[in-house]
């Protein structure tokens, strides 16, 4: 039994990898290359960043080169690959050298990671079920799975370890971004909250000891989703370290 491609994906891969060997479709008519689909992708990243995920449409990014929504379909296709596109576009794995530890690595692994996500905290709105498949995302995990490899962490332990990862570096980034807005609005209203709180409910020390009496990681609260991500990765590569070869 044969299966049909499906022309819409294939033009989607091709994109996608477009930088990494294949060919990607341009326009059927007129000119092959009007415009450019790295030049459209930036446009498009840098309309996320200044205004976040809801602003990009098809028919905005088009805007930017004096062209309609229709006129950018043959380079980016559905407005669902265009976000996509992006979302691998924006994901590209800076350079660095890895620490001859396991921890430091996992470290280093995790704040290039943290520091892609505060550039674009819209990624971090992006679910995991829309993973692009793209070259730059792929480097990421191959990458962390090659320090697996590198200090031995045992093979059962690694696809538990690569999602707690993920998790917490996406988790602490977007609460690093949110804590960002929250300097640039004034924490007033939170902080109102707080002290009403301890208006109407003074014994709340009694009722949550163990969760008012939580010592922080750090005396700034803006530093917290930092912190907690380092404490977090030295922890799990210590568990990683103990974890049988098996």
């Amino acid at each position: 039994m044969t299966t049909t491609p499906n022309r819409d994906a294939d033009a989607h891969v091709r994109r996608l990898w477009r930088h990494r060997g294949t060919t990607p479709p341009g326009p059927r008519r007129g000119p092959r290359q009007q415009l450019d689909l790295d030049d459209i992708l930036e446009a498009a990243i840098a309309l996320a960043d200044a205004e976040g995920l809801s602003a990009v449409s098809t028919r905005a990014v088009a805007a930017a080169f004096g062209r309609t929504a229709m006129a950018l379909y043959p380079y980016v296709g559905t407005k669902e690959n265009l976000l996509a596109l992006m979302q691998d576009q924006a994901s590209a794995m800076p350079a660095w050298e890895d620490p001859p530890a396991l921890a430091p690595a996992l470290s280093a692994w995790a704040q290039a990671l943290y520091e892609v996500y505060l550039a674009h905290p819209w990624l971090t709105e992006r679910p995991w079920s829309e993973a692009t498949q793209g070259p730059h995302e792929q480097d990421w995990l191959e990458r962390l799975l090659r320090i697996f490899d590198g200090f031995q962490v045992a093979p059962r332990a690694r696809p538990p370890a690569v999602t707690m990862l993920y998790a917490t570096v996406r988790a602490t980034a977007a609460t690093d971004a949110a804590y960002r807005r929250m300097r640039e609005h004034g924490a007033g209203e939170w902080l109102e909250v707080a002290r009403a709180t301890r208006r109407h409910v003074p014994d709340l020390a009694d009722r949550y000891p163990l969760s008012t009496g939580l010592a922080p990681l750090t005396t700034h609260w803006q530093d917290a989703p930092r912190a907690a991500l380092l404490s977090g990765v030295d922890l799990l590569a210590r568990a990683l370290a103990d974890a049988p070869a098996r």
